[in-house]
C-alpha cells in the first residue's frame, strides 16, 4: 500500500506544477484587509499612467507598472500591465518573469526582441508599431531599441497580478555571490568579475 502511494507522488507533483499560477478566488474580487476606503468604481480604477502620458519622454529606459503592488484591485484577477518606454538606443536587459508569460504590444517606434528556450535556442524578431510578441513564462528575454534617434514605447500584458521580474545581470552580479564562484562559472578571472560588478553598482 505504501509503495503505491509513493509511486503516485510524482503524478501529484506534476499536476500541482501544471496548475501553478495565481490562486483562484471564491469571491467576485478581493479587498485588502487593511483597506479603509469605499468600495466603488474608484477602487477598480488605476490612474498611475496619467503622469506618463502627459510627461516628456524619459532619458533612460523606464517601466511603469499596474500590478498588485500599486493596484490592489488586481488581487485574484490574474492580470497586470506595464508601459515600457525606450529612449533612442535603450535596452531592457535580459530578465525573466517567473509567474507569467508576457504579451508585448509595440505602440511607438520599433523594437528588437528575443528570448532563449530551455535548449539554449535564441528566438529573435524586429517589431514595428502594431506588432505583438509573446515571451513564454519564465524564459530569459530582452528588448532593445536599436534606433539611434527615435524613442519606442510598448505595452506588456501579464497573466498574473504579480508576474515578478528577475534581472539576469543584477541577480548574478549584485546579490553577493562570491567572486571566485562567478569567475569559475564564467571561465574568467576575479578582476573581470569585479569590473562587471562595478559597472552595475548604483551611481552615487
Amino acid at each position: 500500500m505504501a509503495s503505491k502511494f509513493l509511486k503516485s507522488i510524482p503524478f501529484f507533483l506534476l499536476f500541482a506544477m501544471a496548475m501553478a499560477g495565481d490562486p483562484n478566488i471564491i469571491t467576485d474580487f478581493v479587498v485588502p484587509a487593511n483597506y479603509s476606503g469605499t468600495i466603488d468604481g474608484s477602487f477598480f480604477t488605476f490612474t498611475g499612467m496619467r503622469s506618463v502620458i502627459s510627461s516628456d519622454y524619459p532619458s533612460t529606459f523606464t517601466v511603469t507598472k499596474a500590478s498588485l503592488a500599486n493596484f490592489p484591485a488586481l488581487d485574484g484577477q490574474s492580470v497586470s500591465y506595464a508601459l515600457l518606454q525606450f529612449p533612442a538606443g535603450a535596452i531592457n536587459p535580459p530578465h525573466t518573469h517567473p509567474r507569467s508569460a508576457e504579451l508585448l504590444f509595440v505602440v511607438e517606434g520599433s523594437l528588437n526582441v528575443g528570448f532563449i528556450d530551455t535548449t539554449n535556442k535564441l528566438y529573435t524578431q524586429t517589431l514595428n508599431v502594431g506588432d505583438m510578441f509573446v515571451f513564454p513564462k519564465g524564459l530569459v528575454h530582452y528588448q532593445s531599441n536599436d534606433d539611434p534617434k527615435q524613442p519606442t514605447a510598448a505595452i506588456s500584458a501579464f497573466g498574473s497580478a504579480n508576474a515578478g521580474t528577475i534581472s539576469v545581470p543584477l541577480s548574478v552580479f549584485t546579490t553577493g555571490i562570491d567572486d571566485t564562484i562567478l569567475a569559475k562559472a564564467f571561465k574568467t578571472d576575479v578582476a573581470t568579475i569585479q569590473k562587471l560588478k562595478a559597472g552595475l553598482a548604483p551611481k552615487a
